[in-house]
């Protein structure tokens, strides 16, 4: 196994550690919390399928941009554009108090919002782990 594979194998693990969080939050009521960590799902995904592939340092916060550098290697990946673009806008507005003009994101983020973006992160999630893991 390669050094880059067993880098990728962690952050998949951290990425369902993290889906699972989000998992509880929804059940929880947690709305905008869901969002981000769902967001965050999806980046820890690609990043451990860049790792995956033999890249030895992945950086970057933007999905969009990870999954553009990933495209070539995982064509699959196209299918997922839609998802990337609605995680990618709950990045910066789920956290921050002053980043949406309506009020607090926890004001603001609904169930459907939440559950669209735990189902988006569910199904980059799953093309990961199966990429990786198998």
């Amino acid at each position: 196994m390669r050094e880059s594979e067993g880098v990728a194998e962690i952050w998949m693990r951290q990425a369902e550690y993290d889906l699972e969080s989000a998992r509880l939050l929804m059940r929880e009521g947690f709305y905008s919390q869901v969002c981000f960590i769902a967001e965050q799902v999806a980046e820890k995904t690609l990043k451990a399928l860049a790792y995956f592939r033999g890249d030895l340092d992945v950086r970057g916060h933007t999905i969009k941009g990870l999954i553009s550098g990933l495209e070539r290697s995982y064509p699959e990946l196209s299918r997922f554009i839609e998802d990337i673009e609605t995680l990618e806008s709950y990045y910066i507005p789920t956290r921050y108090p002053d980043a949406l003009p309506s009020g607090a994101p926890f004001e603001v983020y609904l169930y459907e919002d939440a559950e669209d973006a735990l189902r988006s992160a569910e199904l980059i999630f799953d093309f990961g782990r199966s990429t990786i893991l198998g």
